[in-house]
Parts: structure tokens; C-alpha cells; sequence
């Protein structure tokens, strides 16, 4: 399997100047709004406290709870399957279909579909699905992964949304009004959801206590997949179980604030049992949330309540884009989770970050990002997973580094050289920093020389 390079994979996206530039801008505005809806709320940080220890608790009890779930969901007259991975998830969900002969899918935003590429493994035996999330049907009808977490098209200006639609849905590909967009996917979309045979959310939370599927959204699409085909099918990643219904207040007034800068999202749907006449099945997936739950510097991971904003505040994913990531789960969540689904393919992933700390700083459940991207930084190395031009690069850099006669020398011949020669010897392939940016002047002294000639005093 090939390995991922982040660097050369954004190198296109960061070439699209008023692509980058807006992707940019957006994002770090939904940052500003996040701060301050946080800063509006004396009690932020107390609430940050209490998500955090209430996922712990619900993570070291998580096999206690998920049966608990299970009892109640089923009492409530769903359906319960478990899942080991992404294959048997696929397969589950392809034969329910199966067994109510069910061949049109209208489907609410999932990242753990994505996660298991669930829409290419039905589509490959008949199924069609319609991705009914306006961001996702974007990327849907462009053949285009998501993004985002959150807004999985926010890569795309609407003038390219117009390009999409006007060559998938027959809109005026000229038209690139928004009301007018948002307006021809509703009307193209909202026939699928009268003919469609079923229906399928993922799931933001699922309460132990009343075996519910709890769904946030702002546009409503979630409630209609439900409620419009006689089948619903829930796919729900096990970390997502809490313990009690009044636990989910916590959450639902971070979720939103953290995400979008927004008080709360418009709709926030229980699903608890089905509708006379019509079945309801909920597929608990685990696909390696079991082992990373048993890794000691990666276990809190599984706290995430995907809310994208260590994405809003990156500085790297920002202007990288999240397509970049070669993976469901883009930014520092991403850096953090992806090496644990495949190491190798995303080894170059956890050196895609400056450890400002930002993400850590901005995450609702207070998982230690920052700090997890610098411990897989070390896995990577010690089990000899770094590409050979960093690898050979850290070398060197340890051995001038070790040296402060070397440090010197090279500081000082670094700084002569950029200075006078050649740009086509200075940006050439090896200097990964000057790809996308000018290698900075070079003062006229070093530190160590300026001491010397002001304080007078040499150092052994």
C-alpha cells in the first residue's frame, strides 16, 4: 500500500491561490466564532471538564455500557448487530438491505461509512445511495472524498459547486448564487426521500440508558432519511456510547459552539425504537477502536466528539486542505487516528503539524493532540517507518546538532551561502521549505557573534 505524502498531496491545493486563501480565511472564522461562543459561557471550561471525564468513564467501562445499550435498544424493538470491522459492517448492512429487498439508500452524514467505504461496496452490488447532507452530495456528485469533519465541501468555492451541479444536475452552471444552489440540490434530492426503500444515519451519540441514537444536524436531512422509508439502519462507531440522557446536555451545548461557532445545532434527533410497520436496525462497529483503546498514549483519541475544530484552528490543515490527508479523518484528529488504522500508509502524516498546541487548546473533551502528534512522531522512528530523505536528514541534523563546533560552522556557511548562491541551488528538490515559500534573509551576524562583540567574552 502506498504511503501518503502530505506534502506533496497539498502542493496542488496551495497552488489554487483563491482556493487556499479562502479555505484559509473560512476556516480561522469559524475559530473566531468558536472563541467566542466559549468566552460567552463562564462555565466553558467546567463543561470541557466534564466531557472529558465523562467519555473517560464511558471508555473504561465501554463493554458494560455497550451491552447496556444493546438491551435497551432491543427492548425498544431495534435490531442490534456488532461489527468487527469495516468488512462485516458492509456486508451487515448489505444484507438487511438484502433481506427487505431494498435497492435505494438515502443516507444522512456518516464519517464511519466513509471510514469503512460502505458507499463504493454497495454501489458495486446494486445498491444506489444518495448522500443527502448538502456538503456531501457536493462531494458526492464530484466523485471527490470529503474534506472536513464537519463541512466536507468547505475546500470547494461556489463557483466550483455550480461547475458540479451544472454538470451532474442540469443547474445553470453559470448561476453560482448560493440560495439558488442550496435551493436546486433540495428540489433535485427531495424525491429520493418519497421513493427511497431505506434510510441510514450515523450517529453523534448513543445513550446506554435509553438505548437511543441521538443525530445533530442543521438541515434537517437526518430526520427525513428516518422517518420517509420503511427501513432505518444506524451505523455507530462503539466509542460513541454515554451512559445517561442527562449527560448529553454537556455535549450538545459544546458540539455545535466548537464546531461552527453557532449556540446549537438546529435539529437534535432521538431515534429510539421504529415506527409501526417499519424496522429499525443499529450496527455497533468496533474496526480497531478496541485496539486503540488498549494503546496507553492514544486511548483518549476515542473521546472525540467530531466536532473538526483542532481542523478550524490548524495552521497545517488550513492551508493544506484536508484531501491532502489521503484519509477519512483529515487534520490533527486525523494525524492522531489514521497511523493506528495503518502506520506505514500514514507515517508521513504526524510530522504535518508545527505542536503549537492549538488543537489541544480548542478540543471540547480535552484530548491531548498535540502531544499524541509528537509520541507517534517517536513510533515512527523507532520502528524505521520515516522516508529515507528524513530519515537521512535527521541523521545529520543530530550530528550537527550534538556539535557546537559544527552548529557553528553551519550556521555561519548557512548563511552565506543563501545569501550568494544560486536560487536554482537553493530551491532545489531537497529543500522541502522552500517548495511553497522563500527561504528567509539571513541576518548580518549570528547571536553567538553579536555576544562576542558586545559582551566581549568568549566561550570555550
Amino acid at each position: 500500500m502506498n504511503r501518503v505524502d502530505h506534502a506533496e498531496a497539498s502542493s496542488k491545493f496551495i497552488a489554487a491561490k483563491d482556493h487556499a486563501d479562502f479555505h484559509d480565511k473560512r476556516l480561522w472564522d469559524l475559530r473566531k466564532k468558536r472563541d467566542g461562543e466559549s468566552e460567552a459561557l463562564p462555565e466553558w471550561e467546567e463543561l470541557r471538564r466534564l466531557a472529558s471525564a465523562i467519555k473517560e468513564h464511558a471508555l473504561t467501562h465501554l463493554g458494560d455500557y455497550l451491552l447496556e445499550f444493546e438491551r435497551n435498544a432491543q427492548a425498544n424493538g431495534a435490531i442490534v448487530h456488532w461489527a468487527r470491522d469495516a468488512a462485516e459492517h458492509n456486508q451487515i448492512v448489505f444484507d438487511i438491505m438484502a433481506s427487505q429487498q431494498a435497492r435505494l439508500l438515502v443516507k444522512s452524514k456518516s464519517m464511519l461509512t466513509d471510514e469503512c467505504e460502505m458507499r463504493p461496496f454497495l454501489e458495486n452490488r446494486g445498491i444506489e445511495i444518495i448522500e443527502t447532507d448538502l456538503g456531501e452530495r457536493i462531494q458526492q456528485l464530484d466523485d471527490e472524498p470529503p474534506s472536513h469533519i464537519v463541512v466536507p465541501a468547505v475546500h470547494k468555492l461556489r463557483t466550483d459547486v455550480a461547475e458540479v451541479f451544472g454538470r451532474t444536475i442540469g443547474t445553470d452552471p453559470a448561476n453560482h448564487d448560493v440560495p439558488y444552489l442550496a435551493e436546486s440540490q433540495r428540489r433535485h434530492t427531495r424525491p429520493y426521500y418519497l421513493k427511497a426503500h431505506a434510510g441510514m444515519t450515523g450517529a453523534n451519540f448513543a445513550i446506554a440508558e435509553t438505548g437511543s441514537v441521538v443525530v445533530c444536524t442543521n438541515e434537517g436531512n437526518a430526520d427525513l432519511s428516518v422517518h420517509l422509508p420503511p427501513l432505518y439502519i444506524a451505523s455507530i462507531g462503539i466509542e460513541k456510547v454515554i451512559p445517561k440522557t442527562e449527560h448529553l446536555g454537556v455535549f450538545v451545548r459544546m458540539l455545535s459552539r466548537s464546531a461552527l461557532g453557532s449556540p446549537i445545532t438546529q435539529i437534535t434527533s432521538h431515534f429510539r425504537r421504529p415506527r409501526p410497520g417499519t424496522a429499525m436496525h443499529i450496527v455497533l462497529v468496533d474496526n480497531g477502536r478496541s485496539e486503540r483503546l488498549g494503546m496507553q498514549d492514544f486511548w483518549s483519541s476515542l473521546k472525540c466528539i467530531r466536532c473538526g475544530a483542532c481542523m478550524n484552528t490548524c495552521p497545517v490543515y488550513r492551508r493544506s486542505g484536508g484531501l491532502s490527508y489521503g484519509s477519512t479523518y483529515s487534520g490533527p484528529i486525523g494525524v492522531i487516528i489514521d497511523p493506528s488504522f495503518n502506520l506505514r500508509k500514514y507515517s508521513s502524516l504526524p510530522f504535518a503539524s508545527t505542536l503549537n498546541g492549538s488543537c489541544t487548546n480548542v478540543c471540547p473533551v480535552k484530548i491531548d493532540i498535540h502531544e499524541q502528534i509528537y509520541k507517534w512522531r517517536q513510533i515512527i522512528a523507532e520502528r524505521h517507518q520515516l522516508p529515507m530523505v528524513k530519515k537521512e536528514a535527521m541523521r545529520l541534523a543530530g550530528k550537527v546538532l550534538s556539535s557546537p563546533k559544527l552548529y557553528r560552522a553551519a550556521v555561519e556557511a548557512a548563511a552565506a551561502g543563501i545569501e550568494h548562491l544560486p536560487r536554482s541551488l537553493v530551491y532545489n528538490p531537497f529543500n522541502a521549505w522552500g517548495r511553497q515559500r522563500e527561504v528567509p534573509t539571513a541576518p548580518r551576524s549570528t547571536f553567538r557573534q553579536w555576544y562576542l562583540a558586545h559582551r566581549g567574552v568568549k566561550n570555550p
